[in-house]
């Protein structure tokens, strides 16, 4: 798109509930302002009043502070040049026309709009993004997620074993494992693991292909000597341990998918770079 094309320059304030819109002339002159829910009929009918005003969608070059989202998405798919900025170089806009004070959403309109006007250089242009791509940043923050929430439920794990059941935090660092929790789900006291059977334990570790220990090595640290604890303590905490478990058992499943899927979208995407850097060295060979 080039520079004559562009006759016209919005703004788009950004909200979770509501995006406050302006749009400017060549000269920087308001020639519309207005809001819009955050909802499909909402994006509509921004993109509707959008072209009312210029004309056409390659005629408006649209400003906006969050470079992604179902905004972005909705003025591209109707053909606006959308532009995105960095939110320290939009302060320094700002500061052309008020000094900082109150949001105001009507303002920050106006500022984007105008600032796409007349230093387009400082915003970065928008594109239609690769379907795999937006999959896979949507994967790779759900696993960032899912991580998250696990150390936080591991860290827990500990603190409810620490005061009843040291013994079995010497086993693994990994305290959210699946065969640690799994293990616990047996034995989760030590007059329990007194009463396992070594087979169980070999059953068990053969199962989630755990090498690494072995089942006489398993009992003789559950059956360690056990902490003095007060009457009730060791049954509190098992209610807490069956409940992090069972959540760390969703955590778990739902992590391996996202690994999984990112696994792929990462294959399949290096599959088509490797495909079109060929095909490029073929034309140009």
């Amino acid at each position: 798109m080039t520079q004559e094309t562009i006759r016209w320059f919005a703004g788009v304030d950004w909200g979770s509930e509501r995006h406050q819109v302006c749009i400017v002339d060549g000269e920087g002159n308001i020639a519309g302002e207005q809001w819009f829910a955050h909802s499909g009929a909402g994006l509509a009918e921004l993109c509707d009043w959008l072209l009312s005003m210029a004309g056409e969608a390659g005629a408006v070059a649209v400003a906006i502070e969050v470079p992604h989202g179902p905004v972005v998405d909705s003025l591209i798919d109707r053909g606006f040049v959308v532009h995105a900025i960095n939110p320290k170089q939009l302060d320094r806009l700002r500061d052309r026309f008020s000094v900082a004070g109150a949001k105001d959403d009507r303002r920050d309109a106006y500022v984007l709009g105008d600032g796409v006007r007349t230093d387009r250089r400082l915003f970065r242009r928008l594109h239609v993004a690769d379907p795999r791509l937006i999959e896979l940043r949507a994967w790779s923050r759900l696993a960032e997620e899912l991580q998250e929430e696990r150390r936080r439920l591991s860290n827990r794990v500990h603190q409810q074993l620490w005061r009843y059941y040291p013994q079995m935090q010497t086993l693994t660092d990994d305290l959210a494992a699946p065969w640690f929790l799994a293990l616990w789900t047996i034995a989760p006291t030590p007059a329990k693991a007194r009463q396992i059977r070594k087979s169980t334990i070999e059953q068990l570790l053969k199962q989630h292909r755990i090498r690494r220990i072995d089942a006489e090595t398993v009992l003789r640290k559950l059956r360690e000597p056990a902490i003095k604890v007060a009457a009730g303590v060791a049954e509190a905490a098992n209610v807490h341990m069956r409940s992090l478990v069972a959540r760390l058992r969703v955590v778990n499943r739902e992590l391996h998918e996202a690994e999984g899927n990112l696994d792929k979208l990462c294959m399949a995407i290096g599959e088509t770079a490797a495909e079109r850097e060929t095909a490029f060295n073929d034309r140009t060979s």
